[in-house]
């Protein structure tokens, strides 16, 4: 009976190892061969070579890029927690109503409903130089000339990256608050604490798998991204994903591998860093 249990067993996780095997594991390990086979201008040619990794890590150029990304990456993730966390606190202790707290939660979706892509051109006309932005601040008398690094520059990379991608901070920081038990903030407050201090001693503690699951999120998306880059910067910046999509362009596939495990090596690390300090499994 217990061998017929085995087998049912080994059964259930078949499709989901499978579809692991072939959509996970498969997919990685061809890209760690290719990134060691050698090139020309017309073909992969299957060898093993440490070049296109020794050519990576010698370059300023690659060092640099690393650089702007994890950047881009922090300067995104600081930005989002900061609105995400708001946002969420908003929702779960300030709207009363189950019926409100869908609604608004709804309305933070809206912009999901459009593609990245047309989210991100939609900035170019609020902030070109003759755009809304610019405008409005020479009517003003705020500016006497407009400002030209509101478009293609790294604060419109950064603006564009906080726009896209504040809900993936939204959304588990909300569920970690919903989850906390109402009667612990009530001691907090008959035990004299301020609303400061059960904020940072009661509620940010509880949140923190949240938090961890939505810096995950939006910290590997960030690292892996290169259509924000381009079009938000006009190509006056880099990303390793740009510089990626611009070595598979040239049909440089074995140096784009060996970018990839890099870069999947890089964000791996910055994963098992945040879990070693946060158990997420409490959400899960």
């Amino acid at each position: 009976m217990s061998r017929v249990s085995a087998w049912v067993t080994y059964l259930q996780v078949a499709p989901l190892t499978l579809v692991f095997l072939l959509f996970l594991v498969v997919p990685i390990a061809t890209i760690v061969v290719v990134s060691f086979f050698d090139y020309n201008t017309t073909q992969i040619i299957p060898a093993f070579l440490l070049q296109n990794y020794e050519e990576l890590l010698t370059s300023p150029v690659t060092w640099r890029t690393y650089l702007q990304t994890i950047e881009f990456a922090a300067i995104t993730w600081l930005l989002t927690l900061l609105i995400g966390f708001t946002v969420a606190y908003f929702l779960a202790f300030h709207v009363r109503s189950a019926t409100w707290q869908t609604v608004l939660f709804l309305v933070c979706t809206i912009p999901f409903w459009t593609s990245n892509v047309i989210r991100m051109i939609s900035w170019i006309p609020f902030l070109g130089r003759n755009g809304l932005a610019n405008m409005t601040l020479l009517q003003l008398g705020l500016i006497d000339q407009p400002l030209e690094f509101l478009l293609f520059s790294d604060f419109a990379v950064v603006l564009a990256y906080v726009h896209l991608y504040t809900l993936f901070m939204v959304v588990p920081i909300f569920n970690s608050m919903m989850r906390i038990d109402r009667s612990l903030l009530e001691a907090a407050r008959d035990a004299g604490a301020s609303g400061w201090q059960t904020l940072w001693n009661v509620i940010v503690p509880l949140c923190k798998p949240g938090i961890a699951i939505g810096s995950i999120f939006v910290v590997t998306i960030v690292m892996g991204d290169f259509v924000t880059v381009r079009l938000m910067s006009g190509g006056q910046t880099a990303s390793v994903g740009l510089m990626m999509m611009n070595a598979m362009s040239l049909l440089q596939y074995p140096a784009a591998a060996a970018n990839a495990v890099i870069l999947l090596l890089l964000v791996l690390f910055t994963v098992a860093a945040m879990m070693r300090i946060v158990d997420i499994r409490k959400e899960l």
